[in-house]
């Protein structure tokens, strides 16, 4: 069953679309997560809809105002709203009291070189963006932290999803067997075919991670010419397992950004010239 459910409103464009992890948020009322899609924001093209990303040329207030409306539909303030920079890295920052809001209306005040947020502060809103990577979400609720990790191909082989794991369980004495993970829509094999150093990175972690064969053939497909099917999905799911996080805690969407371009922003099949979606996840203070 598909991890990330599509929330059904009553106006499709003039809501934003947004995917809901109802799993976890039925399982504790005080959370939020999801993903948003590309319907219902004020953007003009070729960003048209519900564009997040403030760094890809779009007018800067139509990129808040969709902000503001994917945090009114969650019943949030916009002041709760906190990002990174993202620079596909495998850095993660903690965020206190301090940090929340950071990066909400600027590029400028974003949390600097990281790609993974994490915090147990209620009331804070992590965020951050995505035109294909991998959006990265890890609840710990023994400890009521919360984290998300942006994964594109050099921050899965950097390592982020085990980084990520490995820092909740040193600020909060979580062990990697009581996180909840959950992996969100991106491009799938279907649509993303890499060589060269891609390629040999992928293979360097999958020794790494001493996987056999049928399970390296799941997270990257040869091909003839030297090229190869690469599922990014896959590979941060076996080294999220590797990092000791337990398969069972694990959900795996089937969305891909490449296929769904009408639900979705996809950098790679846009050539480019598109807008991004968010992850969210937070924890409402009691």
């Amino acid at each position: 069953m598909e991890a990330f459910v599509q929330s059904k409103r009553e106006d499709t464009a003039k809501e934003p679309s947004l995917f809901l992890l109802p799993e976890w948020m039925e399982a504790d009322k005080r959370l939020t997560a999801g993903f948003t899609g590309r319907g219902g924001g004020v953007s003009a093209e070729p960003w048209t809809g519900l564009n997040i990303g403030l760094h890809v040329g779009d007018d800067e207030e139509a990129v808040i105002l969709n902000r503001k409306r994917v945090t009114e539909a969650l019943g949030w303030p916009f002041e709760a709203w906190t990002c990174t920079e993202q620079v596909h890295g495998s850095r993660v920052a903690q965020v206190t009291l301090a940090e929340r809001g950071k990066g909400r209306e600027r590029m400028d005040d974003t949390i600097a070189g990281c790609d993974a947020l994490m915090t147990d502060v209620p009331g804070v809103l992590l965020t951050s963006f995505y035109a294909d990577c991998v959006p990265l979400y890890f609840y710990a609720p023994e400890a009521g932290a919360v984290a998300l990790a942006h994964a594109g191909w050099r921050g899965t082989v950097g390592g982020i999803a085990a980084r990520t794991a490995e820092a909740m369980a040193s600020a909060y004495g979580v062990r990697p067997d009581q996180i909840l993970a959950a992996i969100g829509p991106s491009i799938g094999d279907c649509c993303y075919e890499v060589d060269g150093l891609v390629v040999t990175e992928v293979d360097r972690v999958m020794d790494e991670l001493k996987l056999p064969e049928g399970e390296r053939e799941s997270c990257m497909q040869r091909k003839k010419n030297g090229k190869a099917s690469l599922n990014l999905k896959e590979l941060n799911r076996q080294i999220m397992i590797k990092a000791g996080i337990l398969p069972s805690r694990i959900e795996l969407t089937t969305w891909c950004t490449g296929c769904r371009t009408d639900l979705f922003y996809s950098y790679r099949v846009e050539g480019g010239k598109t807008g991004r979606m968010a992850s969210w996840i937070g924890l409402q203070e009691r």
